[in-house]
């Protein structure tokens, strides 16, 4: 039997902080309900950080301009369904500072089925029984945080 490896899908997200630490995650009702950080698929011939941009704008009205755009912090790869196609998404996180309140979700133009955007705060995120992606946010959100931001994406699953 052979198996083969789905097609790649390259996808860049913002692990977004504002000014208290909070970080923002949007929640999604597929899948029993996750809540997961802002980003999505590259579109050809764009780089990281314009894809980035691109999804804060579409999913949650952002202007770039408002948008302090750092380091990659993480990268995972996961193999699921994109709009009944198999797929490996390789998912690169990067650290992203913003005022509260330039997030405008009225302006959205692509909320991609958004029900709810909410702001956590480091313990919240700990105590939560509701599913987060990726599995290990609390971890690297708690250490950058306090200053300690990897030398080199981290792995997360």
């Amino acid at each position: 039997m052979t198996t083969s490896t789905p097609p790649l899908r390259e996808a860049a997200r913002a692990i977004l902080l504002d000014a208290d630490d909070r970080v923002l995650l949007l929640r999604y009702d597929e899948n029993g309900g996750f809540w997961a950080t802002p980003g999505g698929s590259r579109e050809p011939g764009e780089d990281d950080t314009e894809a980035t941009l691109r999804e804060l704008r579409e999913e949650l009205g952002i202007d770039e301009q408002a948008v302090e755009l750092g380091v990659q912090l993480a990268e995972r790869s996961k193999d699921h369904l994109v709009g009944g196609r198999q797929v490996r998404q390789l998912e690169k996180y990067f650290l992203a500072r913003i005022d509260a309140a330039a997030v405008a979700p009225d302006r959205a133009t692509q909320p991609d089925n958004i029900r709810e955007h909410r702001w956590w705060t480091g313990p919240a995120l700990r105590a939560t029984r509701e599913t987060i992606y990726p599995v290990g946010l609390a971890d690297l959100v708690a250490a950058v945080t306090e200053g300690r931001i990897p030398a080199r994406p981290i792995i997360l699953s």
